[in-house]
C-alpha cells in the first residue's frame, strides 16, 4: 500500500515559536481525562451556545455578519480554487481518488498563511493552534477518508476562534449558519470530487457517514416556529422546499443524493429519529450523547487538555422559546446545569418512548472511528 509522509505545516516564521498543539489521547484512560478537560467543556459549552442563538434561524435569512467573519469566509474561496485545479484522476480503484492527496499538500502549503491574513493584526499569535485544527479538518490525506474527527477539529477551529476573541458574541449566528455551513458545503465536495471514504464506520453512532454537527445546529434552528414537525423531515416536499433554509435538511438531501433505495435501510438511526416528538428534544439527545471522537485532535492553549476547576459546570441549550438579551461576554460558552446531571445518556434512555437508539461510545472512539481518524 502506498503511504504518504505527513506534510511538513507551512506555518509563518513569525508563528513558529508559538507552542504547537499536540495530539494528547493516546489510550482509553486519556479518553476520561479528556472528558474532564477544559477543551471538553469549552466544546459542549460552544456547541450549546450556538444552538440556543440559531434558533428559528433560517440560512437564507438576514444575520449581522463582521468583517472578521467575511475574511473567515474568504478561506474556502482558496480551497475551493485548489480544488479546480487539481482534478481528479483516473484510477482503477471506486473510492480514495489519489488526486486528493496532492489537494491536501497545496493546502497545507496555503492553509497558515491564508489563514494569517484573515486575522487581526494583535491575534496572529494564534495562527499555529488555529491553523492546527484547520488543517486537519479536511480528512486523512494518506488513507483518503474523512469523518466526525475531521469535523471536530473544525468546531475546535471555531470555539478557539471565539475564546481567542477574534470572533464576538455578535458573531454566533453566522458563525454557524454563515462558516460551519460554508464548511460543510466545501467538504461534501471534497466527497464527492475525491470519493472519500468514511472514517470509520458509519460515522458517530451510524447517524451519518461523515457528520454529527450539523444535526445538533440542524435541530436548534427547528427548535423554534419550526414550520414542519420531526415526523415530515423525509417527506420529499420537505426536503425540497427547505433544504437551503435549514442545515438539518440540507444534510437529509445530501444522504438522499449519495445514497439508494430506502432510508430505513442505509440511515435506520436518522430515519428512526422521526418519531422524536419536537426538534428540542432531538437536540437534548444529542447533546447528551456527547462527542467522543477525539483521537486524533490536537490540543493548544485555546484548547486545552488541562483538567477544569472541580464544580464547573455546563448550561444546556435553551431551546423552544425566542431568545433573550445576554450579558455575556461570549454567549458562545455558558454555565449551568452540573455535568453530573448531564449524564452519558442515550437518546433512548431520555425519550424512552421513542424508536431512536444514539448511543454513547466512548470506549469504541479509540477502536474503531477513532482509529480511522
Amino acid at each position: 500500500m502506498e503511504t504518504l509522509a505527513n506534510d511538513v505545516k507551512n506555518i509563518p516564521l513569525e508563528a513558529v515559536g508559538a507552542a504547537q498543539p499536540e495530539r494528547l489521547v493516546k489510550n482509553l484512560p486519556d479518553v476520561q481525562i479528556w472528558l474532564r478537560s477544559e477543551a471538553f467543556y469549552d466544546l459542549l459549552g460552544f456547541i450549546n451556545g450556538i444552538s440556543t442563538a440559531v434558533q428559528g434561524i433560517q440560512l437564507t435569512d438576514a444575520y449581522h455578519v463582521s468583517k472578521v467573519m467575511k475574511k473567515l469566509l474568504e478561506i474556502f474561496e482558496r480551497l475551493n480554487h485548489l480544488v479546480d485545479v487539481t482534478p481528479p484522476i483516473d484510477q482503477p480503484q471506486r473510492f480514495g481518488n489519489k488526486a486528493f492527496r496532492a489537494w491536501s499538500r497545496k493546502m497545507n502549503h496555503d492553509i497558515f498563511h491564508v489563514l494569517q491574513k484573515c486575522l487581526p493584526e494583535d491575534k496572529c499569535n494564534y495562527v499555529t493552534e488555529l491553523g492546527f485544527y484547520l488543517s486537519e479538518s479536511f480528512g486523512n490525506a494518506v488513507r483518503i477518508d474523512y469523518g466526525t474527527g475531521h469535523e471536530l477539529s473544525f468546531v475546535f477551529f471555531l470555539c478557539g476562534l471565539f475564546k481567542a476573541g477574534i470572533l464576538q458574541e455578535r458573531d454566533n449566528v453566522a458563525c454557524a449558519l454563515s462558516l460551519f455551513n460554508e464548511y460543510l458545503l466545501f467538504v461534501r465536495r471534497l466527497q464527492k470530487t475525491y470519493r472519500m471514504e468514511p472514517a470509520g464506520s458509519q460515522g458517530v453512532w451510524s447517524l451519518d457517514d461523515y457528520q454529527f454537527i450539523p444535526f445538533i445546529w440542524g435541530s436548534a434552528q427547528l427548535s423554534y416556529k419550526s414550520p414542519f414537525p420531526p415526523s415530515k423531515f423525509l417527506e420529499e416536499e420537505i426536503i425540497t422546499t427547505h433544504k437551503n433554509n435549514y442545515i438539518f435538511i440540507s444534510c437529509i438531501d445530501f444522504i438522499q443524493q449519495v445514497k439508494t433505495g430506502h432510508f430505513a435501510e442505509h440511515s435506520y438511526q436518522l430515519w428512526s429519529i422521526s418519531a422524536v416528538p419536537s426538534w428540542s428534544k432531538i437536540n437534548l439527545g444529542l447533546i447528551l450523547s456527547k462527542y467522543p471522537v477525539i483521537q486524533h485532535v490536537y490540543f493548544g492553549k485555546l484548547m486545552s487538555f488541562g483538567s477544569v476547576a472541580p464544580g464547573t459546570t455546563i448550561r444546556s441549550a435553551r431551546l423552544g422559546v425566542a431568545q433573550l438579551p445576554t450579558t455575556s461576554k461570549m454567549s458562545a460558552f455558558s454555565t449551568e446545569i452540573d455535568d453530573g446531571d448531564q449524564s452519558q445518556a442515550s437518546l433512548s434512555e431520555e425519550l424512552p418512548a421513542t424508536k431512536a437508539r444514539v448511543r454513547l461510545n466512548v470506549e469504541a472512539s479509540t477502536s474503531t472511528e477513532g482509529s480511522a481518524e
